[in-house]
């Protein structure tokens, strides 16, 4: 632009020389000045314009480019993460009431049962061979009683007769019944319907009270147990929302707490929880790992991405937002109170309105009172 102009002043100079040779009155050499002059002026006045235009360009060049992102209003949750185990109720050892041999095994690892279906029958021989001897001694008893009885009701006998047959009818049902009871003890049977996870012993073999024979369990409904601290005693409640994840089979539940306990243990100043959970695929087993999260702040409001959020020499927490004006994007330093912080997120009780726009990129580049250019991206 600078080059066209002088261009043209060189032109028309050398046109005012060429109209001076022909015509070379003072008066209209004057004129031709004036007017040339005034040119010259208005050229001037184009120039600074195009210069300024140009410096404002190469400017808006040279500026810090970043990215916003607009303030999210949202509801913010954090959650206190600790370690649970999971347990079942219908977990069970059976033992045997009687030691004895394994007679018969009914059942198979794996096998889903009933409850009061027969798993295990131990050998009682010997118990069916004196329940046999009894009846017959009872069905004796309780004729030679009968007839007594009857002499009894017609007053022939002496009563000594009539007690002496009684009681021995009565104590052979006695004898009979304690052996049925231990008859029935010899049948291990399932206390409720599940799957037989485990049978230890082998046809033939001793088994006693104080040996396991069988591993029962009903998966349908499991629980997890954790302790907490007594620190969140207050805010820990039946009805908790909650948060489980099960890292080894890659599984994650939302329940709420179910019972809470009444007891700190002293040596680790925590209470236990109760977490009941339904289980109808089976996946999830006893003693699995579990990371349990516990809700203990909810609020809605503002809500920053944490990586964001900046602090200076005063331990102020600040983030950058962008005001504009006359199509002008400034950048100012937002103090704000970081209330409280999870996942990567932040939630923010004061500085910020919902209005507000924050740098993202380039947040750790720019200043306060910095002129940027923002960029789509």
């Amino acid at each position: 632009m600078k080059n066209i102009i002088t261009f043209l002043i060189i032109s028309i100079l050398l046109i005012s020389c060429k109209s001076e040779s022909k015509k070379g009155s003072l008066e209209e050499l004057t004129n031709q000045k004036t007017v040339l002059t005034g040119k010259i002026e208005s050229l001037s006045k184009e120039l600074k314009t195009v210069e300024e235009q140009i410096s404002k360009l190469d400017n808006r060049e040279n500026l810090q480019i970043i990215t916003v992102i607009p303030v999210k209003n949202d509801t913010f949750k954090h959650y206190v993460e600790i370690q649970g185990i999971v347990q079942a109720d219908k977990n069970i050892e059976i033992r045997p009431e009687l030691g004895g041999i394994v007679k018969t095994i009914f059942v198979k690892e794996g096998q889903r049962v009933t409850g009061g279906q027969t798993l295990i029958q131990l050998e009682d021989v010997e118990l069916q061979d004196a329940i046999t001897e009894l009846n017959t001694q009872l069905f004796l008893a309780k004729t030679t009683f009968e007839r007594q009885k009857r002499l009894w009701d017609q007053k022939i006998g002496s009563e000594i007769q009539y007690l002496q047959t009684k009681t021995k009818k009565e104590s052979l049902e006695n004898k009979l019944a304690s052996l049925k009871t231990q008859a029935k003890k010899m049948k291990i049977t399932a206390p409720f319907s599940g799957v037989v996870d485990e049978i230890f012993p082998k046809k033939g073999e001793l088994t006693s009270p104080q040996l396991v024979i069988i591993r029962l369990l009903n998966l349908d409904n499991i629980y997890v147990e954790a302790d907490v601290t007594e620190t969140y005693l207050p805010i820990i409640k039946i009805g908790t929302e909650t948060i489980i994840s099960f890292p080894s089979i890659h599984k994650e539940v939302t329940a709420k707490i179910t019972q809470v306990g009444n007891y700190i243990n002293p040596n680790n100043r925590s209470f236990k929880t109760r977490i009941n959970l339904p289980n109808k695929n089976q996946r999830i087993k006893p003693n699995l790992l579990a990371d349990v999260k516990f809700l203990d702040f909810k609020a809605n409001g503002i809500i920053v991405p944490s990586n964001l959020v900046q602090q200076d020499q005063n331990n102020n927490n600040y983030v950058f937002t962008v005001k504009t004006k006359n199509g002008e994007h400034t950048v100012v330093k937002s103090i704000i109170t970081a209330a409280k912080e999870y996942n990567h997120k932040t939630y923010v009780s004061e500085g910020l309105t919902k209005n507000d726009t924050i740098v993202n990129k380039g947040a750790r580049l720019v200043q306060a009172g910095e002129i940027v250019k923002i960029s789509a991206n």
